[in-house]
């Protein structure tokens, strides 16, 4: 199963978005995780090459897995984790070979073009603590079949 590692920066109430060219839907930067790297390593990796600047800070919101559907049968699945961060370091591209590199008002994330999962993982993201865990189904078409969702913080473990 492919492992995917994105990062969000929020600076300033915007947030940084790649804009890409096939549907021109917006993303958080990232990609693939390499055999034998960490999460983490790997969404501060593919951040900094897609965007020529660093995240400052980030952790950990969210961990999905990405179903793609035809009918009953799944065609591919994937592993995303979603880190955000509060700030960066240097100065972004406009644009990579990637798509383009722009800011938005984070409340912008409501109405983006996105993959609705996407919209559900960044939102909470930049609204919510603690870690949301889920599932999307999709059809290949990339419209949103279904999705189950949990979130989690430190302050929900019971004691005795």
């Amino acid at each position: 199963m492919q492992r995917i590692a994105n990062l969000l920066v929020v600076q300033d109430g915007q947030v940084l978005l790649l804009k890409k060219p096939r549907r021109n839907w917006y993303v958080a930067p990232g990609g693939k995780v390499e055999p034998e790297e960490s999460i983490y390593d790997a969404a501060i990796r593919e951040f900094t090459e897609e965007t020529n600047a660093k995240p400052i800070q980030p952790h950990l919101k969210g961990i999905y897995t990405m179903v793609i559907e035809d009918g009953e049968v799944v065609k591919d699945e994937w592993m995303l984790f979603t880190f955000v961060a509060n700030g960066l370091t240097g100065t972004p591209w406009e644009e990579t070979r990637e798509g383009l590199l722009e800011w938005h008002p984070i409340e912008h994330l409501e109405s983006l073009p996105m993959a609705e999962g996407d919209r559900a993982n960044l939102l909470f993201a930049v609204k919510e603590s603690g870690t949301q865990y889920g599932t999307f189904h999709y059809t290949e078409e990339f419209q949103l079949l279904k999705q189950h969702l949990q979130s989690s913080s430190e302050g929900d473990v019971l004691n005795g």
